[in-house]
């Protein structure tokens, strides 16, 4: 997203145990909001702590179902599985982005959409899961609402980019006053 929207960077992976984390985070019954906002957080200080002076973005997305969190399936099997619970339900995609400079959180943002996911047969998602392929194991939700994944949908509030994992319009507003980008 960052690149499409003429940004420069370079990536930087946080070494993290997420999975743990949000493991705990859930246990907890945090809210959805402050568990995309404290990986962002963990993912964006870690990073800056390495690159002195240097502006680092953290990001990360939380799907939830009341308050079930939802990671992303490991296999097909789990993308079906995880598919079946999420048919005929509402969940929410949560995304945060947290601006680090000098490991110290300078900026951030959540954003949150609402996806109702429509009724549908296993016949259908099977098929879906056949033409999709592996790629919904790289999304958190088992699909890719900008491509076939939009099929699953009945009803969609919330900002584009936000389901796709990231507040992009704030994070460039912020780039701007940082004059990492042209105002």
């Amino acid at each position: 997203m960052l690149r499409a929207a003429g940004v420069q960077f370079t990536v930087a992976v946080a070494t993290i145990d997420e999975t743990s984390i949000l493991e705990s985070l859930a246990a907890e019954k945090a809210k959805p909001r402050d568990a995309a906002d404290l990986l962002a957080e963990m993912k964006a200080l870690k990073v800056s702590a390495m690159h002195p002076g240097a502006l680092v973005v953290g990001a990360d997305q939380i799907l939830s179902l009341g308050a079930k969190f939802f990671a992303k399936p490991g296999t097909l099997g789990a993308a079906r599985k995880q598919l079946q619970e999420l048919r005929g339900q509402t969940h929410h995609l949560t995304s945060a982005a947290v601006v680090a400079r000098d490991g110290i959180a300078i900026w951030r943002e959540v954003g949150e959409a609402k996806l109702a996911m429509r009724p549908f047969s296993d016949a259908f998602l099977d098929d879906y899961l056949k033409k999709a392929g592996s790629s919904v194991l790289t999304s958190v939700g088992g699909y890719q609402i900008e491509g076939l994944g939009a099929q699953l949908f009945s009803r969609i509030d919330g900002d584009h980019f936000t389901i796709l994992g990231l507040p992009l319009l704030p994070l460039l507003d912020m780039l701007r006053t940082q004059g990492v980008l042209e105002a």
